[in-house]
């Protein structure tokens, strides 16, 4: 039986179009469907082997746009195609601006037993299609090496031939090329002229209840998260006004992720907020804008539960999941 690897597209900036190819920047997202992308790459063909190529448009959005919605049609069409005998690994084309968001999420609601015989594999780019120069095609190849690479499992990203497991990886440049990193995890490894070179080992995660966790995703009503910062002269102003009583069709605030200052310190004012709020009802997460690092438990940080090491998008993912589920 012929092996295929699906390509899914969602859009992004590697689908993305300007009026001038040196414009890196004022280009449109979304604009190609994955077929026309993939058509683009001549190179793709002889990277795939005795692979057969298939692709669907699950999506077409800017990532900056990607909501609730998209991620359940993409975690139901990752899930039809894993669960196919004939499919070796998934490659998604996604935009980078919430690509770690999208790769956490994946890597939850996931089975965790297909997720270790078949990577799913994000890639992006930081320039349009139309550029001169663009990006997306080597980042395509690179993906595809790492997809058909021994030992890749899980939910992975490869950027500018780096690898990252979805749990560390964070965008922390608006421009250059390599815009990912995982911090003080580091890359998993690298793609070297079509080669993968690994650092460590694939982690797996995945849910153990992926029945129950996908009927749920796509029958309820997702619970509304919201994320608030601490910093010099914060209130709790935003909190009292995220949690005032729901006007119209609103959903009610069911948590909320606080990015504390350093080891996840809040400002008294905004902390009396968070409190009022946790004491009605309210699920009120630790965690800390600092781009390394985690929060440390203590007795001083010990009137909300901490994220451990996600930082703060993440661990409002994991608390929608926890309220979910």
């Amino acid at each position: 039986m012929l092996k295929k690897m699906v390509f899914l597209g969602t859009g992004g900036t590697i689908a993305g179009m300007a009026a001038c190819a040196t414009d890196n920047v004022g280009y449109i997202a979304a604009q190609v469907g994955v077929e026309q992308l993939l058509h683009t790459i001549p190179a793709l063909q002889t990277a795939l082997g005795d692979l057969v190529c298939q692709s669907e448009q699950v999506v077409q959005v800017d990532s900056k746009d990607m909501d609730w919605t998209q991620w359940r049609a993409m975690a139901q069409r990752i899930r039809h195609y894993l669960a196919q005998g004939d499919v070796r690994a998934i490659v998604v084309t996604h935009g980078t601006d919430t690509l770690e968001e999208t790769a956490f999420f994946l890597s939850q609601v996931l089975p965790a037993d297909l997720l270790a015989e078949k990577p799913v594999v994000l890639t992006c780019a930081m320039r349009p299609a139309s550029a001169a120069a663009p990006d997306g095609p080597q980042n395509v190849l690179d993906a595809v090496a790492l997809a058909r690479s021994e030992g890749a499992r899980g939910v992975l990203v490869v950027c500018a031939g780096s690898i990252h497991c979805a749990r560390y990886v964070q965008k922390v440049h608006p421009y250059r090329l390599n815009a990912f990193d995982s911090g003080e995890a580091g890359p998993l490894g690298y793609v070297e002229e079509g080669r993968v070179r690994w650092i460590y080992s694939c982690p797996v995660t995945g849910t153990l209840v992926p029945d129950l966790v996908m009927e749920r995703l796509s029958r309820d009503a997702w619970p509304r998260i919201e994320i608030v910062m601490s910093y010099a002269g914060a209130t709790g102003a935003t909190v009292r006004a995220l949690c005032a009583a729901p006007v119209g069709d609103a959903q009610p605030v069911r948590g909320i992720v606080v990015a504390g200052t350093g080891n996840g310190t809040i400002h008294a004012d905004l902390e009396v907020a968070l409190c009022d709020v946790q004491r009605q009802g309210v699920r009120v997460v630790r965690s800390t804008r600092c781009a390394q690092g985690c929060v440390v438990a203590g007795s001083a940080v010990a009137s909300f539960p901490q994220s451990n090491d996600l930082p703060p998008v993440k661990a409002r993912i994991a608390l929608l999941l926890e309220l979910l589920t």
